[in-house]
């Protein structure tokens, strides 16, 4: 099968397409023909040698897929070949062919594509397990979310206006994206390159301060997130872009009763993936059925492309999930 294949580890010209032999599914496991993948933040982490795939998984980059049921592991019975399916893989989705637990498939809708469906996965789940089963966010609380054009805060802010009828949504982004943040459906949009965004959001809930905030860039926001936070706040930190070593003010904490609390959906036991993934087909699949919710797609690109796709990443320029169409449809 065609794949991409990391010729060492560095910038996005270390990628290349290749050939790898077809992986056979395991007991519980189901082989899945790849129709599209996507590009997350965590697959440039991990081309820079920076975060290797959990013990027994694939090391080719990919953390979701989209496609068509090609085999069955022993004791699969949920799924039969032909099913269009998407789901949460370990690693392996930058290929034509990718293993995926059954428990971490679901059904595509008829309503969507499989490059839509290829968006879904990742950072919806991300999204969702973060604020909700994790953060407790709640009717009349107030969220801040980190770089609003990111898939995961995009999808952040469809999640919260479906799920929810009373939520205040602050997002930070930069000037370039601040409308489109806004129609998007956030209350609030602070440009963190011109402002302060503790001080605005503190201005902005009167000085009660956000209920949940979820972050992907760690240390250096760290001392802004502990002060933007509400009495009974939680932090929850999804990411290391600005680094992972900060001061946590552990006075300010306790007298806020503040929780931080740190999470990777990557590495989670199947068992709890699976299960995460049931609750998200029940709560959340229903609004995208009927496109309530809509994943945001910047661009497709062909799977040869992936090198550029990074490159666009890294850039920051894009708005939404970056797709790679791995099979003609």
């Amino acid at each position: 099968m065609k794949a991409i294949i990391l010729n060492g580890f560095g910038g996005p010209e270390v990628m290349g397409i290749g050939e790898l032999p077809i992986p056979e599914p395991g007991s519980g496991q189901v082989r899945v023909r790849v129709m599209a993948t996507s590009v997350n933040r965590a697959d440039t982490v991990q081309r820079k040698g920076n975060y290797p795939p959990p013990p027994g998984e694939s090391d080719v980059l990919g953390l979701e897929v989209a496609g068509v049921v090609d085999a069955l592991g022993d004791g699969v019975t949920d799924w039969q070949p032909g099913d269009r399916v998407m789901g949460l893989v370990a690693g392996g989705g930058y290929a034509e062919y990718a293993l995926a637990y059954a428990g971490h498939l679901m059904a595509i809708p008829e309503t969507i594509t499989f490059e839509e469906a290829a968006a879904i996965p990742e950072v919806y789940i991300t999204a969702f397990l973060n604020l909700f089963l994790i953060g407790g966010l709640g009717e009349g609380e107030t969220v801040l979310l980190h770089g609003g054009g990111g898939g995961v805060n995009t999808a952040g802010i469809q999640l919260c206006r479906a799920l929810l009828d009373r939520c205040r949504i602050i997002v930070t982004a930069s000037s370039g994206k601040v409308d489109r943040v806004r129609e998007l459906g956030a209350d609030r949009v602070i440009d963190y390159r011109q402002q302060d965004f503790a001080g605005e959001v503190r201005r902005f809930t009167e000085s009660a301060g956000a209920d949940v905030i979820l972050d992907h860039i760690g240390a250096a926001y760290l001392a802004q997130n502990q002060a933007a936070l509400a009495i009974g706040g939680r932090l929850v930190v999804i990411g290391l872009m600005g680094g992972a070593s900060g001061t946590l003010n552990l006075g300010l904490m306790m007298v806020k009763r503040q929780r931080i609390i740190g999470s990777v959906l990557r590495a989670l036991p199947v068992a709890q993936k699976a299960d995460i993934t049931a609750t998200f087909v029940q709560q959340v699949l229903p609004h995208i059925q009927s496109r309530r919710i809509a994943p945001l797609i910047h661009a497709v690109r062909p799977l040869a492309e992936a090198g550029r796709a990074h490159a666009e990443m890294e850039a920051s320029g894009h708005f939404g999930k970056l797709v790679l169409q791995v099979a003609a449809q």
